[in-house]
């Protein structure tokens, strides 16, 4: 059936003004996109990185010849920018860390130094201080085949996947995505190798200061995190004289930790960063490239990449839970019929998905039982909260043909994330009180991603689920809940966005809540986050926010327009107006013709910029959907709305 056929079908009359044909387009080019298996699912860009980091884990296996990792060359030079670096994000200027890893992977790819990309590479490298002003993460990498010295990489001692789960620090007080790309590290920290490849290279010429004068001691910072430089050096000498305790204790228990968690897909953790690091794992250990578990590896990272005609790039996790629940509610929205043949396909297979095993967040839920949604296709050890909620709220508004299945995998769904409850009254990502932030200041943690605290934006998702689903949980969970989001309220009304950027995407999320489960009690609430929505919007009508936000306060809400970021703001006004009744017209109105305006003839909507967050402040992520069903979701609560304005 093509698509303008599904939809004229769904019983929708054909649309004669602007928007209900805006509508249908984007619902035409959805349906088009639509996989045979009922998924939707599109790209999740990230920074050269990701790919860098492949083209090095396929030289030190040995396994690059198999590959078409000739393409990456080509995909690394069509991102490198005018003033010759590499971006964390689109139009940021250019960043040091990408950009030596940028150019590690097209020197190891044979490019050489004298080439006129590598040139100005370089010079931009060198300008902001070269390898040694890198994150360390950058360094490590480096280190693995001689680039950089292991003297200047953090020491992580074995035993601590010794601890039991009762002591004051274990692993599973890291995140989620610190632990799974941690445990593996500590069997590469501890032997420290340095392997040779085909193309050995050497980056002396990226010292600024000179290879031979640079320093490798952790600076010292004049404050109590200073503890930890010292404790470093205290473990690197019990490293250097063989007197680390419990030391191959420590590696085999790491050794099964990673084999225990391989998904049968050959994935570990749903992430890039885990599955590269479990795979140096496995080759400083001598695993053969032969055995099933690295070959498993190997493919299901081959499987994160996507190769055109000219280029080859690996995409940081693959995102088609996430993609379709939020396709289905846009679509419903939209008018499409909840009982739509092509809506139960996706239905039923979001059912399938649902993980009923136990994971890593059992080791503190003692009370819980498995029935969330992970982002990825396998990733059974870390279903999230973000992911489930949005799951449910699609389902809820699907009619399928097991209805009975369908609301008791919403009540098992609920009562995992009930669970979940953090004890400041708000949910996390993936993890109960996981908030020790002292873990921050390691000198291996630069990133400064160790922790997955309860956040506002997680918790409005959980509390909007309940509010629009109209689902039962505790009354005590649920005020303590409103509470927590209350108190993250800024002063200027807005809200804080961790998943997404930044203030537009939280307060969004946070009006979205309170406006479907404490209308009547929070009207000042919602007033002040939809007035701030109101004053940072741009002349052409749209909404737009940087990055550079989570840096820089002074840029909150600020940024040119984007798709996805308009929509965010609509939806947060929408919502206020049904909560209200105070609509906000002309912000509106404007709002909807920058979306008019810049859709293209086939339905969708372009945009460059980077709207999705990993780490605030060091990742970003660009979800190829979000300019696709956040606008339609947006003009479709419009067009129900707009007879009220």
């Amino acid at each position: 059936m093509q698509a303008q056929d599904r939809v004229s079908q769904s019983g929708r009359a054909e649309p004669s003004d602007r928007v209900g044909k805006a509508i249908e387009a984007n619902q035409n080019y959805l349906f088009s996109r639509q996989y045979p298996e009922g998924y939707w699912w599109a790209e999740l860009e990230s920074n050269v990185t990701i790919t860098s980091e492949v083209v090095l884990l396929h030289k030190i296996w040995g396994t690059d010849r198999a590959r078409p990792l000739y393409k990456v060359e080509a995909y690394l030079r069509s991102q490198q920018r005018e003033h010759g670096g590499w971006e964390l994000f689109w139009g940021d200027g250019g960043d040091l860390s990408t950009s030596v890893e940028a150019y590690m992977a097209l020197r190891l790819l044979g490019v050489p130094q004298s080439d006129r990309a590598l040139v100005r590479a370089k010079d931009f490298i060198l300008e902001r201080g070269g390898i040694s002003k890198t994150r360390v993460f950058t360094k490590f990498h480096l280190a693995l085949i001689g680039c950089y010295d292991w003297r200047g990489i953090p020491s992580i001692p074995p035993w601590i996947m010794l601890f039991p789960d009762n002591f004051p620090f274990t692993i599973y007080e890291m995140s989620s995505w610190a632990r799974s790309s941690t445990v593996p590290l500590l069997i590469v920290f501890d032997k420290k190798p340095v392997f040779v490849t085909d193309s050995a290279i050497a980056l002396d010429e990226l010292y600024a200061e000179g290879i031979e004068n640079v320093n490798y001691e952790f600076s010292l910072c004049g404050n109590w995190a200073d503890m930890f430089v010292w404790l470093d050096r205290v473990f690197k000498f019990a490293e250097n004289f063989n007197l680390v305790p419990f030391r191959q204790e420590g590696i085999k228990a790491a050794e099964k930790w990673i084999l225990d968690r391989q998904e049968a897909t050959g994935d570990w953790g749903g992430i890039i960063p885990a599955m590269l690091n479990s795979m140096l794992a496995l080759r400083v250990l001598n695993y053969d490239v032969a055995d099933p578990i690295v070959e498993r590896g190997l493919r299901a990272i081959d499987n994160f990449s996507i190769e055109t005609e000219q280029t080859y790039r690996t995409q940081p996790c693959v995102s088609p839970v996430w993609d379709t629940a939020w396709v289905l509610r846009a679509l419903v929205e939209s008018g499409i019929a909840p009982d739509e043949p092509a809506l139960v396909r996706a239905g039923e297979w979001l059912l399938d998905k649902q993980i009923l095993a136990y994971g890593d967040w059992a080791v503190k839920n003692k009370q819980g039982q498995p029935g969330g949604w992970a982002f990825e296709f396998e990733n059974r050890f870390y279903p999230d909260l973000d992911d489930s909620a949005v799951v449910v709220m699609a389902l809820n508004a699907l009619r399928l043909p097991y209805e009975k299945l369908k609301d008791a995998a919403i009540a098992r769904a609920v009562e995992w994330m009930a669970t979940m409850q953090c004890k400041a009254g708000g949910w996390a990502a993936f993890d109960l009180n996981n908030n020790q932030n002292w873990i921050n200041a390691l000198p291996y943690a630069d990133l400064k991603a160790m922790i997955d605290p309860n956040i506002a934006d997680v918790t409005a998702r959980v509390l909007e689920m309940l509010g629009v689903c109209n689902l039962d949980m505790d009354e005590n969970r649920v005020d303590r809940a409103i509470a927590y989001l209350d108190r993250q309220q800024e002063a200027d009304g807005s809200w804080f966005g961790r998943w997404g950027v930044n203030y537009i995407y939280g307060t969004s999320g946070a009006l979205s809540a309170l406006a479907a489960i404490a209308p009547q009690t929070h009207q000042r609430q919602i007033e002040r986050g939809a007035t701030w929505l109101v004053s940072c919007q741009n002349p052409d009508g749209g909404w737009g926010e940087t990055p550079l936000s989570y840096n820089d306060l002074t840029l909150k809400g600020k940024g040119v327009s984007t798709a996805s970021q308009t929509a965010w703001a609509l939806i947060g006004l929408l919502e206020t107006a049904k909560a209200t009744g105070k609509f906000y017209k002309d912000a509106i109105d404007c709002g909807v013709s920058y979306l008019l305006v810049t859709q293209t003839s086939n339905g969708t909507w372009n945009e460059s910029e980077f709207t999705g967050t990993g780490f605030p402040g060091h990742f970003y992520l660009k979800y190829h959907f979000y300019q696709q069903y956040f606008p339609l979701l947006a003009l479709s609560r419009y067009q129900r709305l707009k007879h009220l304005m």
